[in-house]
């Protein structure tokens, strides 16, 4: 199943349009009930760029004015609500996100696909820092999912459920990788200490890539 390419692509655009699936909103009421929700754990929210997504969704047809209400001496609000095409759109695109894996870049795995320059002694320390925060926060989510269970339904909290799932994931990969540095049975361990303390890099590491890219050309 493929993706369709998509005219916006910002996943809060996707958010607003659910959001106005149960009522016509202003762009403000609209941050503040994402905020309450704690959906601004998942996706970055300020009133600015927010109101420039309604404005987008509004051009392309997914959205549309309601209402605008005027109360005493106060500025006017105009309220946006969701049309049939944003329907259909918010449908379809979280169909996708959903059913169709996404190869997504975060900024660790980038870290560690480059970590080779540093010496293995300075890895451990800096993942051993790492896997402490981690800790913390999982043991901080774990008693807030607690507390947040007694009150709301599941449906509520599934991304909340997810993070913490992700971070013990990382959490367990990190302990696994630093308990085989300090064992030693990580493998190329020793060339790759060699290689931080002269610069020079093992004719074994040489070899391997050359063979890869022999297999891949």
């Amino acid at each position: 199943m493929a993706t369709k390419r998509r005219k916006l692509t910002n996943p809060l655009a996707l958010a607003v349009m659910v959001l106005l699936t149960e009522k016509p909103m202003h762009p403000y009421d609209i941050a503040q009930t994402l905020r309450r929700r704690g959906k601004d754990a998942s996706l970055k929210i300020n009133y600015g760029s927010l109101y420039t997504v309604v404005q987008n969704l509004q051009k392309h047809g997914f959205v549309e004015v309601t209402d605008v209400e005027r109360q005493g001496n106060r500025p006017e609000r105009t309220l946006y609500g969701i049309t049939d095409a944003g329907r259909e759109e918010a449908t379809e695109w979280l169909s996708d996100l959903l059913a169709v894996p996404a190869r997504e870049f975060p900024v660790f795995e980038s870290a560690i696909s480059l970590m080779g320059i540093l010496h293995p002694d300075e890895v451990t320390r800096l993942l051993g820092e790492r896997l402490g925060t981690l800790d913390v926060e999982i043991a901080s989510q774990r008693g807030a999912m607690a507390k947040l269970r007694e009150t709301l339904p599941r449906l509520f909290l599934v991304e909340t459920e997810f993070h913490l799932h992700m971070a013990e994931a990382e959490a367990e990969w990190v302990r696994g990788f630093l308990t085989e540095l300090a064992g030693g049975t990580f493998p190329g361990v020793k060339e790759w200490r060699a290689f931080s303390e002269t610069g020079e890099v093992p004719e074994e590491f040489s070899r391997l890539e050359a063979g890869f890219e022999q297999q891949t050309s």
